[in-house]
């Protein structure tokens, strides 16, 4: 399932992946729109694959 495949389906799973991005941003201390396009690349909606990556963006800075 895609980013935008959960946002189309309904209001109520938008709002869990908003609540998700929310919750990614503050706890690795970046911004939301970041936590929406490593999303949107990766295609991936599940928490733990984000947090690879954003794991591995960090590892480059």
């Amino acid at each position: 399932m895609t980013y935008q495949d959960a946002t189309a389906a309904s209001p109520k799973a938008e709002t869990n992946i908003e609540d998700e991005i929310a919750y990614l941003a503050k706890r690795h201390r970046i911004s939301p729109a970041i936590v929406r396009e490593i999303i949107r690349r990766s295609g991936a909606t599940e928490r733990s694959s984000i947090e690879r990556e954003i794991a591995k963006g960090k590892a480059r800075r």
